[in-house]
């Protein structure tokens, strides 16, 4: 559904970033597509929709894009939010297997370059976008 946005974004910033590595990211993602049972997902797990207490997880807000379907998108926030061993500690505790790991990474990234490239987007938020498409193409490298 997302494939013709996300080659674009990826040809329209291929001067910023590795839109190689991009390109693997987005085709791995594509090749390991969710075979389950549809499950509930939020489908916006983001830093905004959190509710933190004294730096405890208290609710997650904000159900708009909640749909059924593949978990994987709600893993987003590995990279909208966690560094590096935050990323780590996560994933040992969700049930995700590379597959997931995989499709995750690509919502990840999908959502990070339609940010980057979409008219009117803050100079923040431009930035923050970047940032996840770095760690996202680092993670995928193993780095």
């Amino acid at each position: 559904m997302y494939d013709t946005e996300t080659r674009e974004a990826i040809g329209t910033l291929a001067p910023q970033i590795d839109a190689g590595t991009a390109t693997q990211v987005w085709e791995k993602a594509l090749a390991v597509p969710w075979t389950g049972e549809p499950v509930w997902f939020h489908g916006d797990v983001a830093p905004d929709n959190l509710l933190l207490d004294d730096g405890q997880l208290v609710a997650v807000i904000d159900f708009g894009i909640c749909g059924v379907g593949d978990p994987a998108c709600d893993l987003v926030i590995s990279w909208t939010l966690l560094d590096r061993p935050g990323r780590g500690a996560f994933r040992s505790l969700m049930a995700a297997d590379s597959a997931m790991w995989a499709r995750a990474r690509g919502w990840a990234l999908w959502k990070a370059l339609i940010t980057i490239v979409a008219p009117g987007v803050t100079p923040s938020a431009a930035a923050h976008a970047v940032a996840v498409v770095d760690q996202v193409l680092a993670d995928h490298a193993g780095r």
